[in-house]
């Protein structure tokens, strides 16, 4: 059994087209979305497009909650994915699980639901994301993203685990997501980061094309160098 599970596409579609060209040669049996295929980049209503086509199970994210709630900020998303788009991503739930290898993980993106988990958080913070909000029995571990920093952290009894970002890492300016790899019952995991290479240059040169975008010196630099501008 073969499981991705990706998030923050964040309007970045050379970045996600990379990916994709990677899911083709891995061939995984399931494709989870944990939130953020909006905002930042200069083509959200293609990546939000890209997830509801490619991927099987979703959850929110903050950025996907966040234009609702913020329409003015939020204008040029909103005017680029539409009504239905903007609906589509606030149906979906905050949380979810899932199970491999006889091990069952909690998955969030981060924010709204949680607070956002970083590689260096304490035990006990990262141990909180094994609960869920819903009432549902504590998990084995957590999958997470929101922090755009790939990580794996064994904990006492579990894993806490981050996917990366697709379109806008921090740190290592590749698509990075997270490859689990096992069978029903229990069994042997693996669990492997995936980064994938791509035409960062192309994908700063797509946003000029949209003189509209906010904050698209800021996106460019971050696509280029993976470092964020406060």
């Amino acid at each position: 059994m073969k499981i991705v599970v990706l998030a923050d596409l964040h309007g970045n579609m050379v970045a996600t087209e990379a990916m994709e060209r990677e899911l083709e040669r891995i061939q995984p049996d399931d494709v989870w979305f944990l939130g953020d295929a909006v905002g930042k980049g200069p083509e959200s209503d293609k990546t939000i497009d890209w997830v509801r086509t490619h991927c099987k199970h979703w959850i929110a994210g903050n950025w996907d909650r966040v234009l609702s709630q913020f329409p003015d900020y939020n204008a040029f998303v909103i005017k680029q994915i539409g009504q239905e788009r903007l609906d589509w991503l606030n149906s979906l739930p905050l949380e979810d699980e899932l199970e491999i290898s006889g091990l069952r993980f909690r998955l969030v993106h981060g924010r709204f639901l949680d607070p956002m988990y970083v590689s260096d958080d304490p035990d006990e913070k990262l141990r909180e994301g094994f609960r869920f909000h819903d009432g549902r029995p504590e998990a084995n571990g957590l999958i997470c993203a929101d922090t755009h920093t790939p990580f794996i952290r064994p904990l006492e009894d579990g894993y806490a685990i981050n996917t990366g970002s697709i379109g806008n890492n921090l740190g290592v300016a590749r698509a990075h997501a997270l490859l689990l790899e096992g069978e029903q019952g229990p069994a042997p995991l693996r669990i492997t980061i995936l980064s994938v290479p791509y035409d960062n240059q192309k994908a700063a040169d797509i946003a000029d094309q949209y003189p509209d975008l906010p904050r698209k010196e800021a996106y460019q630099k971050e696509v280029m160098m993976g470092v964020y501008s406060r």
